[in-house]
């Protein structure tokens, strides 16, 4: 998914900073390119001096900018702070790196999954698997599973609906290239086409000019839009692409990248032990409780 993203609101204390969406193109994926296809690595093959990195020594890490509250805080992937940010901190360390021994750089989210090259080792930034993009670059097992959530002005005649089908007749909009504008054409299907918006920030404006009645973007993202960016919007409900597979965020990798095979060994390692789900406690909580559009 991913209209471009931000900070959720905890249970009240947590307030979240900037906007984001989940983005990602086609439908969401069980695919074979989850990995690069190798069985599990030796501790000696995930040895940092024998890891496969653009700089040896380093771990380079992409995201876009501005990077997004709850996913990064303060528009500072090096903080730590944000789900993606200290996910990204806690792979690293399983992988044997310091937290000076990581470098971030800037990757706009519609080129990270382009063919070809990349100037990083991965990329971190709601970039959703799909089979399309699998054929183009590698992903690392999923981090974090999402709903797509659905947001109106609180007194548009939209917060009232309760299901996908009540949304057919309404203009609809997410950013381009994400799995939240997949998730409008194939679930909701509206009559009219949805408005597809460069960037979160027209989204958003363009729901409050009235140009849209709803925009679709990732539910964390959802609470932070909602909270702090428009007040006066309103969560009307999440729900899950239709396709059978949960949407899951990845890692992204130049296609073949062997160092994809540790990272995923070091992503089960956070996922067995507690990790990932205290991290998604911390900075993802209070998704829950949104009413379900079925």
């Amino acid at each position: 998914m991913r209209l471009r993203g931000s900070l959720l609101v905890a249970a009240v204390p947590l307030l979240f900073a900037a906007a984001a969406c989940a983005p990602a193109s086609d439908s969401p994926a069980a695919t074979d390119s989850a990995s690069s296809g190798s069985s599990s690595p030796t501790g000696d093959q995930c040895a940092v001096d024998n890891l496969a990195l653009k700089t040896p020594g380093q771990l380079t890490v992409a995201t876009d900018s501005p990077a997004y509250d709850p996913w990064f805080q303060d528009n500072d992937p090096s903080n730590g702070k944000g789900y993606e940010s200290a996910v990204a901190y806690a792979v690293a360390k399983q992988l044997g790196f310091t937290a000076d021994q990581v470098t971030w750089v800037k990757e706009p989210f519609n080129n990270s999954y382009a063919p070809g090259p990349k100037d990083f080792d991965f990329d971190i930034n709601q970039i959703s698997i799909t089979p399309e993009r699998a054929q183009k670059v590698t992903f690392s097992d999923g981090y974090y599973t999402a709903s797509q959530a659905l947001i109106a002005l609180k007194d548009s005649p939209v917060a009232d609906a309760t299901s996908l089908s009540d949304l057919k007749d309404y203009k609809l909009g997410a950013q381009t290239g994400t799995t939240s504008l997949t998730a409008i054409r194939e679930d909701i299907q509206p009559t009219q086409q949805p408005l597809v918006f460069q960037n979160t920030n027209v989204a958003k404006q363009a729901l409050l000019n009235g140009q849209v009645d709803a925009i679709v973007a990732d539910l964390p993202t959802a609470f932070y839009i909602t909270a702090v960016e428009i007040p006066k919007g309103t969560i009307v409900g999440q729900f899950q692409q239709q396709s059978g597979t949960p949407e899951e965020f990845g890692m992204l990798f130049q296609k073949g990248n062997p160092l994809v095979d540790c990272v995923n060994q070091a992503l089960a390692t956070l996922k067995s032990d507690g990790t990932l789900d205290q991290l998604e406690q911390k900075w993802l909580s209070q998704t829950v409780n949104v009413p379900v559009l079925q």
